[in-house]
């Protein structure tokens, strides 16, 4: 099986504004009623976007859905471990990046998620739920902490996508901190409009979209200097070689 994730910049599942790259995230699993695994750690395990979920997975998509729950009637590590093995996909909410990295570690959840990766299981995920798959997060964790003094923090993450990325970049005027903290750091990173996602399957990416206008970007550092280039769209995968290279 292919080693697939789905890095999904943005945009509604409550009002179905990603409901086309959604479509692709189920068709990955060569599955007919897939079995669909919600983790909305960094919601504080949200009922409202469970509901959006079950709403867009088990009803429109007619998946088998269910939910990992770890802040509220946290299950143990084995059926933590049994829900993650049994999932044909995977797919993560948006929320506290930061507070959901650091609760993944301590139960174990990261090492968990990387091996069902690695099995083919197919991953997917909004907002923290896109940041998580790469090595660094350009996160707006520090708002649910101090939302009235607070700065984007690059968060930690599971590494399986080696750059840093960046959601929400058209909707959260978020391209200045983005290219000053590549600019810091020497990153490559990967920001993705609402309503987009950047698909990548073994040595491949493409970029997908709900929504007319919406894009992904290429931002690095070359001598000192920024440059941002927007991705191709394009039917077919393109070498992932390309994209993290400087």
């Amino acid at each position: 099986m292919p080693k697939t994730i789905i890095a999904i910049g943005g945009g509604s599942m409550l009002e179905f504004q990603t409901l086309k790259i959604d479509r692709t995230v189920v068709k990955r699993t060569g599955k007919k009623n897939p079995k669909a695994l919600f983790i909305p750690t960094a919601s504080t395990d949200s009922e409202v976007y469970c509901g959006a979920f079950h709403a867009t997975y088990r009803d429109r998509l007619k998946c088998k859905t269910d939910e990992l729950l770890l802040l509220r009637d946290r299950p143990s590590l084995n059926v933590i471990r049994r829900k993650i093995k049994d999932a044909d996909l995977i797919y993560v909410g948006g929320g506290n990046t930061l507070m959901m990295m650091k609760l993944w570690r301590r139960l174990g959840v990261n090492k968990m998620l990387e091996q069902a990766w690695r099995r083919g299981t197919v991953m997917a995920g909004l907002s923290a739920g896109m940041l998580c798959w790469f090595s660094h997060g350009h996160s707006d964790s520090m708002s649910f902490y101090n939302p009235d003094e607070w700065d984007y923090i690059r968060v930690k993450c599971l590494g399986l996508i080696p750059a840093l990325g960046c959601p929400h970049y058209d909707g959260e005027k978020r391209d200045q901190s983005f290219e000053a903290m590549v600019k810091k750091t020497g990153d490559i990173g990967i920001a993705v409009d609402n309503n987009c996602a950047v698909e990548f399957v073994d040595d491949g990416y493409r970029v997908l979209t709900s929504a007319d206008g919406a894009g992904a970007y290429k931002v690095c550092r070359r001598r000192g200097k920024i440059f941002s280039e927007q991705l191709p769209q394009k039917t077919t995968l393109l070498p992932l070689s390309t994209l993290l290279e400087m």
